[in-house]
């Protein structure tokens, strides 16, 4: 597996200096539906990649129509750019290290792959334990929330509650900064309640000697596990470890640039994360895919999403022109499971009903949303699935930052208030004195 490992660079152009979609998109401060449109007006040309897969773009015409444009990158509306040798996304796939993730996640469990991508060494087999001290701590501090209190807030506070008891938390060596985060990811699932307010789990087997999958779904759901079941979870914590930069991972590499500690990273990842637009996004698939099984069919639940100006769950990916392929990664393991097939059958309808509309494919929101909803979860489950996988990304994220200089994501503002000097405030009404 280590010999398999690319060096962190993006390939850029290649011989004869052909760009991907995505290097392409980025040249031209645009997204990749774009980079297709200029393709479809004939603006800009492609070559099919090696492979048949994806598409290639000539540099120089790229620079050309990017001067006739104005869209040149940088500019101060192109996405910011950081060099990473964690995952590459381009050709509708994506690989960490160099391996393509969705092989990866069929025949790896979560903790083997994130140690992978920690290290470079696998080890099959490999189980993270949480240490007594952490986890009475993170359960005090989490049993003490409100009852109302969401998967996000309970991890948050465990994040917190787990950074008490590490003393050594401050010493960001690699070895130190691993040692925490082996300790943290076991920690923040066994911090979390049980599903349906169970005070057991009998029915499937959650100690520190089952993988952290098994450990995690009788806090997502109070069904009993099956294996293919467990196997769709373990591949989705898999798929979910890294995809470049997202926002949350944007935040947890700023936090890592002010040296700040891995507990603190995770923290900072999971306060973006809950947002609607990240983490939370397969919460709104699974509400629209429980009305879309009880009104018996999509038309409706779409209709009304685009008579409100609401988008569609689960579909579309700036990233990606065809279907997620974590989404499909999902859904094949998800066809594979009985009591799955009327969720899956409500995704697919989700999708053709929208395609009469707009041409968008299913990302891994609805897989996720497929899961939840077959599974008896809530709808909170899947942005629990995320934060707990994505918290190995953001470590592996954090050690590349903290290899790099201090503070350098440090942008300055484009001040457009009062010019100076201005006099100073008053209370309303009363006299200047």
């Amino acid at each position: 597996m280590k010999d398999q490992e690319a060096p962190g660079d993006s390939p850029g152009a290649t011989a004869a200096q052909r760009l991907s979609t995505r290097e392409t998109a980025d040249r031209l401060g645009v997204k990749p539906e774009t980079v297709y449109a200029y393709v479809s007006r004939g603006q800009l040309s492609s070559r099919r990649s090696p492979g048949g897969r994806g598409s290639t773009f000539d540099a120089a015409e790229v620079d050309a129509l990017a001067r006739r444009t104005g869209r040149r990158d940088p500019s101060p509306t192109a996405d910011p750019v950081f060099r990473t040798g964690i995952t590459l996304i381009e050709s509708d796939r994506y690989y960490f290290r160099g391996v393509d993730a969705t092989e990866l996640a069929r025949r790896y469990g979560y903790e083997e792959v994130a140690e992978w991508l920690w290290t470079g060494d696998l080890r099959p087999g490999i189980r993270f334990t949480a240490p007594d001290e952490a986890l009475a701590a993170a359960r005090r501090a989490v049993d003490a929330l409100p009852a109302h209190s969401g998967s996000t807030d309970r991890l948050r506070v465990a994040v917190i509650a787990a950074a008490t008891t590490d003393p050594l938390r401050f010493d960001l060596s690699r070895e130190a900064v691993l040692a925490s985060t082996r300790t943290l990811i076991p920690t923040l699932v066994e911090a979390l309640p049980l599903a349906g307010g169970r005070s057991s789990t009998s029915d499937v087997a959650t100690g520190n000697e089952a993988a952290l999958a098994r450990r995690l779904w009788p806090k997502l759901t109070a069904r009993p596990a099956d294996e293919p079941s467990i196997a769709a979870l373990d591949t989705a914590l898999v798929l979910l470890i890294d995809h470049d930069l997202a926002a949350s991972t944007l935040a947890a590499r700023v936090a890592a640039s002010a040296h700040a500690h891995p507990y603190a990273v995770v923290s900072a990842g999971l306060g973006v994360l809950e947002g609607p637009l990240h983490g939370a996004a397969s919460g709104l698939a699974h509400r629209m895919l429980t009305e879309v099984l009880e009104r018996g069919s999509a038309v409706p639940v779409v209709a009304d999403h685009l008579r409100t100006g609401r988008r569609v769950p689960g579909l579309g990916h700036r990233l990606y022109v065809a279907e997620d392929p974590r989404a499909r990664t999902l859904f094949d393991l998800l066809a594979d499971i009985p009591q799955a097939a009327g969720a899956l059958a409500a995704a697919r309808d989700v999708v053709t009903t929208t395609a009469r509309h707009a041409p968008l494919h299913a990302n891994v929101d609805l897989a996720l949303a497929v899961l939840s909803v077959s599974s008896g979860m809530s709808a909170e489950a899947g942005e629990t699935v995320f934060a707990v996988s994505r918290t190995a990304g953001w470590i592996a994220h954090a050690l590349e930052e903290y290899g790099e200089r201090p503070l350098r994501m440090r942008p300055t503002g484009h001040y457009g208030g009062p010019r100076p000097p201005q006099p100073l405030p008053t209370v309303r009404g009363e006299p200047l004195r």
